[in-house]
């Protein structure tokens, strides 16, 4: 992929540290020569106290067999395990050193101090290690292989099912389970015997009451009936035994597996390495699954996870019932495999049900099954039922592990419930349960959707200091933090550090940078990142082609961004409603109307379904074109689609009626968004402020405000924003600087824009040295003044008939650092043109450098205001001069054609003019009315979410 666009190398200055917290370690010497930096595992420290070394042994003799690596599973020695003694306190200091909490928030208290042992004689220390000593074969306790409430049932008819047989025995006490041994033959019937399980307090009674029905005919046959003395568990566990035990040198002769058990396990190993080694080919694994020949519960149960790990919540469920229909009963393992297809798609309705069906049939839910319903919960972000589900975990579970305490606190950061996480943290920690890398990255992320930097410095922190090594997922942890609260020059460090630390980046933390970069607008080094990405190798997936895209229409470049979808397209990339938004939105902004409507058509045919964002892209470029009968048109459109318009579709109309200054309008929309239902926030009431401040009716406006308390929706800095705007309009300073304290009483900071608007109150009121003391005020709360607060403020000192004053102001904002606009000379050149005649000499001087710097700038006005400044102008020079060559040059072209008309219908009142008359007034307060429009667009040009 090629980019024609300039692609500079981003790079953002260092700006000053805003936090005590460093992204570097500490101690960055000290950390590398740590044993806990050579490791990703958690290591507690080692006891204090040491254990002689074992005494020598002799060498066995060299075996040329190989021992078995699973014989000790059949008879493990018992280790002595040496007692753990402290004599420093510091241990146990150290040890919640290592804990995440332990700086996250206060720990808890200590516990009290362990009251010291009883001092033990050598005899009985002699005696202690004696018993630690590993048992002999002899001397370990015998295995009780029978169970009790079981029977065995003998000479079943092999069509008989497990309810016929229930219903039978049922007569002699509650059931637990009803076992049939399958036929090898034949997996539909069984063969010929089975086990019955009672449960209760009184299964053994049950037992014996059943035993007595031995001899009984029952479907035909007489059965046998007995109580179960553990054989066929014996058996098991015996040959078990011997194929572990090879070496044990009896001389026993060991069978040999048959050819049907060979079959199938080659079968199944075969299975597992097509899913194992080809994962994305399904073809090739589901023909593997149906070259078995009658798969059982192994086979069944392996492609029932293997479409729970693609999320493919359909093929799952058909495969269980498949197994179902050939007699085959699910386990424990098969139900959760499904319920974990249903939460990797997201039904955690069906996953519920799977659950509830596990409980009829008296399946016990293992930990790993509510594990997969919690995380089910937390994807979805459903903190509530997955906090429900966790605690029956702990209800039915003793202990848990830290893959369901991951889940849990997972679901609590997606809600910003950060208070809550931590306490799970803290409460796994006490437990015992190290806290793996993978619960670092979910609080940082935790801290960074709720935009709190210093705590997620401070778990990047302790994951370092815990032995963790930082990764990609660590890193981009970071990025994103600083990408959210727009700090993009340190997500670069973050980026260089990575680079020192030999880690690339992968597709998300590009993804991250580009979207940082296109927050800011800055299209260059957005594409400098992509081109950083197709060089390390990484091909272009829909989210970065959506970001292209969006770039391109923040250029302004819509063919090339219409183009950017055929080539993803020609990718095999599918796009998204996401993809098309940025193109509709921008042709609609750009009032090309039937491009826009064509895109929507491409988004169509390309099998996107239209959602009511998209509309609202449409009705967003419409509104900001001003074409409000167009804009009302898409509304029609969404109902015939079957789309209903939400509160955001309402305000985006209500604010394109606010900027007409169309109260009517605005109100009638926002009764529509309150009938249908919909939720009135505070952007909404913003839009009905606007419409009323635009029109000048403050009284509606202050009935707006206190329907906004009754309905308890606090007001933001916009708000004031709006009312102190709208009270500049009509020149009240008074209810402006009421409004401007009552923002710092109830906590709200003000902005630029609120005292720009402050400032163009005191500038109409002609209290310009209350707008000198705001500025002053505005620097000592580190708000500086921006090329429009210049431009106010500049126009008060031309009302007030003081141009020194606005020429100093103008050389104020040069040396600020700010390029002045249109505007700004505009309004400078007609305050002055206006008096020079009347000032000093060194205002025509300013008059002349000025005139320098627009030819310089390449700036032209338009025919009216060089009507008035060629009026002011023979006034100071009657035939011409050095001041009037240079303020021509800024005249529009067609000027030399229009001016003779100007002149000749002047010439015959020029002698009738005076320097006292009001006609210059009149003319200034012409020019001042347009630079007021102007200037009180700051507010209308708010964009809110």
């Amino acid at each position: 992929m090629e980019f024609s666009v300039s692609t500079p190398r981003y790079y953002y200055p260092n700006p000053k540290p805003t936090t005590a917290f460093s992204l570097k370690p500490p101690n960055s010497q000290a950390s590398s020569s740590s044993p806990l930096s050579s490791s990703n595992q958690l290591r507690r420290p080692k006891t204090i106290t040491t254990t002689p070394p074992p005494p020598p042994q002799p060498a066995k003799p060299i075996s040329k067999i190989p021992s078995n690596p699973f014989k000790n599973l059949t008879n493990p020695p018992h280790v002595p395990t040496p007692p753990i003694t402290t004599t420093d306190s510091n241990t146990s200091l150290l040890t919640n050193k290592l804990w995440l909490t332990s700086k996250l928030s206060p720990p808890p208290p200590p516990p009290p101090p362990p009251h010291s042992p009883p001092d033990i004689d050598d005899d009985e220390e002699e005696e202690a290690v004696k018993y630690n000593e590993p048992r002999k074969k002899s001397q370990l306790p015998k295995v009780e292989f029978r169970q009790e409430g079981k029977i065995f049932v003998g000479n079943l008819p092999n069509w008989l099912k497990k309810n016929e047989v229930s219903e039978f025995f049922r007569q002699f006490g509650p059931i637990t389970s009803v076992i049939l041994i399958k036929g090898h033959d034949s997996t539909e019937r069984n063969a010929g015997f089975g086990f019955v399980i009672y449960d209760g307090p009184n299964a053994t009674k049950s037992a014996m009451k059943a035993v007595e029905f031995d001899g009984v005919e029952f479907h035909g046959r007489v059965l046998t009936v007995k109580l179960d003395d553990g054989g066929r568990l014996k058996d098991k566990a015996e040959q078990r035994t011997r194929w572990i035990e090879q070496d044990s040198g009896d001389g026993v002769e060991y069978r040999a597996r048959s050819k049907w058990h060979k079959e199938r396990q080659s079968s199944r190993n075969a299975l597992r390495k097509v899913m194992e080694t080809e994962p994305e080919n399904w073809q090739a694994v589901v023909q593997t699954f149906e070259r078995i020949n009658k798969p059982s519960r192994g086979e069944y149960g392996l492609m029932v996870k293997y479409y729970a790990r693609r999320g493919d919540m359909h093929r799952a469920r058909e495969t269980f019932e498949s197994m179902r229909a050939r007699g085959i009963e699910p386990t424990s393992h098969v139900y959760t495999s499904l319920i974990h297809a249903y939460a990797v798609g997201r039904d955690m309705e069906e996953a519920l049900s799977c659950v509830r069906k596990m409980k009829d049939e008296g399946i016990e839910m293992s930990l790993v099954t509510y594990s997969i319903i919690v995380g089910g919960f937390a994807k979805v972000g459903n903190a509530e039922a997955a906090d429900h589900w966790f605690k029956e975990a702990k209800e039915r579970h003793t202990t848990l592990n830290a893959i369901i305490y991951g889940n849990i606190v997972y679901a609590h950061c997606q809600a910003c419930n950060m208070d809550r996480a931590e306490a799970l943290v803290r409460e796994m920690e006490e437990a015992g349960i190290d806290a793996p890398v993978d619960i670092y990255h979910t609080m940082m992320d935790g801290y960074t959707m709720v935009g709190n930097e210093d705590k997620c410095l401070i778990v990047f922190e302790r994951l370092k200091e815990c032995g963790f090594t930082p990764s990609v997922i660590s890193y981009g942890c970071l990025i994103n933090l600083y990408i959210k609260v727009g700090k993009v020059s340190k997500a670069l460090e973050v980026s260089k550090m990575m680079e020192t630390a030999s880690i690339k980046h992968n597709m998300k933390t590009y993804s991250m940078l580009i979207n940082g970069f296109l927050k800011l607008k800055d299209w260059a080094n957005a594409f400098a990142v992509i081109e950083d990405l197709m060089k390390d190798g990484l091909k272009p997936d829909v989210v970065l082609y959506n970001n292209i895209i969006t770039a391109f229409c923040g250029m302004g470049n819509m063919n090339r961004a219409v183009r950017t979808v055929k080539e993803m397209q020609r990718e095999r990339h599918r796009p998204t409603s996401r993809t098309f938004m940025p193109i509709i939105h921008g042709f609609a902004r750009a009032g090309d109307m039937r491009r826009a409507l064509e895109i929507f058509d491409m988004m169509r045919m390309s099998g996107c379904i239209p959602t009511v964002h998209t509309f609202n892209a449409l009705v967003l470029g419409l509104v900001e074109k001003r074409q409000m009968e167009k804009a009302v048109e898409i509304l029609d459109e969404m109902t015939l689609a079957g789309i209903s318009p939400n509160e955001h579709t309402y305000t985006t109309i209500m604010n394109g009626y606010a900027s007409l200054g169309d109260t009517g309008k605005a109100f009638e929309y926002f009764s529509k968004l309150r009938n249908d239902g919909l939720e009135i926030d505070v952007f909404t009431y913003e839009a009905l402020l606007k419409a009323c401040c635009k029109a000048g009716k403050m009284q509606s406006a202050l009935a707006v405000t206190k329907e906004m308390s009754a309905q308890k929706i606090p007001r933001n800095t916009f708000v004031y924003n709006i009312l102190v705007d709208g009270w500049a309009r009509r020149g009240d300073v008074w209810e402006a600087a009421d409004l401007m304290q009552q923002m710092k009483r109830e906590g709200v900071q003000p902005d630029i824009h609120s005292y720009t608007s402050f400032i163009n109150a005191c500038c109409k009121a002609g209290d310009m040295q209350r707008a000198a003391k705001t500025i002053e005020e505005m620097k000592t709360f580190g708000v500086k003044p921006n090329v429009k607060t210049y431009t106010t403020l500049i126009h008060g000192w031309a009302r007030a008939s003081l141009p020194e004053k606005a020429l100093r102001c103008f050389k104020d904002m040069k040396l600020a650092g700010l390029k002045p606009d249109k505007a700004v000379y505009h309004c400078l050149m007609t305050s002055l043109l206006s008096r020079a005649t009347v000032a000093e000499a060194y205002i025509y001087s300013g008059l002349l450098s000025i005139c320098k710097e627009m030819i310089e700038s390449g700036l032209t006005v338009d025919m009216g205001t060089a009507v008035h400044w060629s009026r002011c102008l023979r006034k100071i020079e009657r035939t011409g001069g050095e001041l009037t060559e240079a303020l021509q040059k800024t005249f529009p072209p067609d000027w030399n054609s229009c001016h003779t008309m100007y002149v000749s219908s002047d010439v015959d009142s020029d002698d009738e003019v005076d320097i006292t008359s009001d006609g210059d007034d009149d003319d200034d307060r012409e020019f001042a009315s347009r630079i007021d429009n102007v200037m009180m667009t700051d507010e209308d040009s708010l964009k809110h979410g």
